[in-house]
């Protein structure tokens, strides 16, 4: 009754001038590691991930196209098992010689992917990223720890991985006995968008999040720690009592923002709401749940940086 990850902070120095427009530093992070990934992982013969022979063995696959033709129903097209926190530098300018990070967080944790994370983003020196293409020098990597503080360093500046580097993060899902919490704040940190009943909501009553937080995590735990097994939760049960929590006050706006695909040229929305909204009730059991959901993130496209959440009990 746990969810698994690795966490890594990655440490850049801008070799350029680097921009990044407001909402798409995480999306051109993303970008660039899928691009450079299928060059470094794929075989030449390779036409598609989603049909080729060896994607059980591919990591751009497992990235980027994972699929579960035997794995839990309504999966054929499964959530990636990454995603990647770059909020504070979107609207940032970073002069040459300026540094800047990014985590990215793995949930796949079958085989380590640093290797394939580190010389993708080493790529950035000539490649460059942002608008303009500035070009990037990928300097140190750490180990994030359970507390969300950098920890080990396991890269560091062409000097290879040290050991620590697949050490993994484990996060409960069931709560244990411990003190109370009746009053916890919700800080939407980037642009969220949650649907109920095939609706986008404008307002986020509390049975409406911890069902969001609770798909997203208990998703990528049966899918990437155990593809066969399900959580043994009452899911029914624990909906009818997170109904049951009010929303003691709010205070939400939306913001819009969009990315345009470089392969397809279509525009996709990228907009949500930001802010944050204070709840009171008997919440220790749904702690759990909304601690892994910080890291996984809650609600759509929260591989392109979207649905990242910050909760704070409150005395």
């Amino acid at each position: 009754m746990a969810i698994a990850l690795y966490a890594y902070r990655f440490q850049f120095q801008a070799l350029e001038p680097v921009r990044f427009p407001p909402g798409s530093a995480a999306n051109a992070f993303r970008g660039a590691f899928g691009h450079i990934l299928r060059r470094i992982a794929c075989r030449a013969e390779c036409e598609t991930a989603r049909d080729c022979p060896w994607r059980a063995a591919c990591a751009y696959a497992r990235l980027f196209e994972p699929g579960w033709r035997d794995g839990p129903s309504g999966f054929a097209n499964a959530p990636r098992p990454f995603v990647i926190r770059a909020a504070a530098l979107d609207g940032r300018r970073y002069s040459a010689g300026s540094d800047f990070r990014i985590d990215i967080h793995v949930f796949d944790v079958a085989e380590p992917v640093l290797e394939y994370l580190v010389l993708s983003f080493l790529e950035l020196a000539s490649e460059g990223i942002g608008a303009g293409r500035g070009r990037i020098a990928l300097r140190r990597v750490h180990a994030v720890s359970a507390s969300g503080n950098p920890g080990a360093l396991v890269y560091d500046d062409g000097h290879g991985l040290e050991p620590e580097a697949n050490t993994k993060i484990e996060l409960p899902l069931v709560a244990t006995e411990g003190a109370p919490v009746r009053r916890v704040r919700i800080r939407l940190v980037t642009p969220t968008e949650l649907k109920s009943g095939g609706e986008v909501l404008e307002s986020l009553p509390f049975r409406a999040v911890f069902a969001r937080a609770r798909d997203r995590v208990c998703t990528l735990a049966s899918l990437y720690r155990d593809p066969l097994a399900g959580l043994d939760y009452d899911f029914r049960a624990l909906g009818r009592r997170a109904a049951g929590v009010e929303t003691v006050s709010t205070d939400l706006r939306w913001v819009s923002a969009q990315r345009r695909s470089s392969r397809s040229g279509e525009v996709h929305p990228l907009g949500g709401l930001v802010g944050e909204v204070q709840y009171a009730g008997e919440l220790a059991e749904f702690m759990p749940i909304l601690r892994a959901a910080e890291w996984t993130g809650i609600g759509r496209q929260t591989v392109w940086g979207k649905g990242a959440i910050k909760v704070e009990p409150m005395a």
